[in-house]
């Protein structure tokens, strides 16, 4: 456990979720749900065993569950994560975890049954960025199917050409210009990777980067 972990450093509402558990139960599934999100970038495999440590107690939770997906997913366990995610998915009722379920189809080399899953939810249940990670998961089912042209069609949406900044339109534009990038319309890459990197204001991507390179 790293140093300093309390449990106290969850969002309240998932420290509600704790409640069913026994009071020591639940500050030890509460650390390892911290260590898990903290390690999840920097070493998903460590992240992936405090999860799988939090799911021995809270296994009935959702939340727990949710984690357990993440990280497994992060790590490259492609099934695991579909596992973990279904088991959230029945227990939460929350279409939220669709763009990862569908990266581990595409993960799994079966790009169809990402499709699939895209298809089968209601984007009206999903907020704002989950749908631009579902949409750009979805062309990326496309591209390994050999459709790179489906690919661009999905992503030319509203969203794309909007005012907007943030991470979603980041990604969204970051998408678009790397399948210009494959169909070898390198003006148009260029020009999209600046607009992408323009609206990254958190530095979420290498847009600037692929943008010089082309250039």
């Amino acid at each position: 456990m790293p140093d300093g972990i309390t449990g106290l450093e969850l969002d309240s509402a998932v420290r509600s979720e704790l409640g069913t558990l026994t009071r020591p139960a639940a500050e030890r599934v509460a650390r390892h749900l911290v260590a898990a999100g903290q390690l999840l970038d920097d070493d998903p495999e460590t992240a992936l065993a405090h999860a799988l440590a939090a799911r021995r107690e809270g296994y009935r939770l959702g939340v727990v569950r949710e984690a357990c997906g993440y990280a497994a997913y992060a790590a490259g366990h492609f099934e695991q994560a579909l596992a973990e995610l279904r088991a959230a998915r029945r227990m939460t009722g929350s279409e939220h975890y669709a763009p990862v379920m569908a990266d581990s189809e595409r993960g799994l080399g079966r790009p169809e049954r990402a499709l699939e899953l895209a298809a089968s939810v209601e984007r009206a249940r999903l907020d704002h960025a989950t749908r631009v990670e579902l949409l750009i998961v979805e062309a990326g089912a496309r591209r390994d199917l050999g459709q790179p042209g489906a690919a661009l069609g999905l992503l030319d949406v509203p969203d794309l050409h909007s005012q907007a900044i943030g991470t979603s339109v980041a990604r969204l534009r970051y998408a678009y210009a790397d399948v210009l990038q494959e169909l070898d319309r390198r003006e148009e890459a260029s020009e999209w990777f600046a607009r992408a990197a323009a609206a990254d204001v958190d530095t979420e991507t290498d847009a600037d980067e692929r943008r010089t390179a082309l250039q």
